[in-house]
């Protein structure tokens, strides 16, 4: 009969151990915070992810929107590709010990200014042309800057299917 009562008190420690670990390993799983509670890591674009979100949509909705004669649509997209400058100017201002800056103001700042000219004109020929200078300013940074196997051009074809480009359509 000891022995009997041996193995139960046996049991019951081994018992409320077991229920003891559970518990314990509940409230420890409980208290480590859960990945997805923590803040995000911030984002830190560099100059590839600056040009491929802001700046090359930006040049291709300019181009499709002269080509349109769509003139309000392509004054807003001028001053978004512009905006799209300033903001990686603020985010990226030197890249490979170059002032951006002072590069986006060599490349483009007369071909801005003409092509504001030509958009508010609705002017066909010299938005084409100072769309070339733009273009041209965009590949000559990119050649300066050691990148010059990045080559823009004119679209010739629209990547956005969900944007009308053709003025008064609905």
């Amino acid at each position: 009969m000891q022995t009997r009562l041996v193995h139960l008190t046996l049991f019951a420690a081994l018992a409320a151990f077991a229920g003891i670990a559970t518990f314990a390993a509940r409230t420890a799983a409980q208290d480590q915070a859960n990945p997805a509670d923590a803040a995000p890591a911030p984002f830190t674009p560099n100059m590839g992810d600056m040009m491929n979100i802001l700046i090359q949509p930006r040049h291709a909705k300019l181009g499709l929107a002269g080509k349109a004669e769509n003139w309000v649509l392509a004054g807003y997209a001028l001053k978004e590709l512009q905006q799209g400058f300033v903001s990686i100017t603020k985010v990226i201002p030197r890249w490979k010990a170059l002032p951006v800056s002072e590069l986006v103001d060599a490349a483009l700042k007369q071909p801005f200014s003409v092509m504001d000219f030509a958009i508010k004109a609705g002017d066909t020929r010299q938005f084409a042309e100072s769309f070339d200078r733009i273009t041209a300013g965009c590949n000559a940074c990119h050649s300066t800057a050691d990148q010059s196997f990045v080559v823009i051009k004119t679209p010739d074809a629209s990547v956005f299917p969900n944007q009308e480009f053709q003025p008064g359509r609905r």
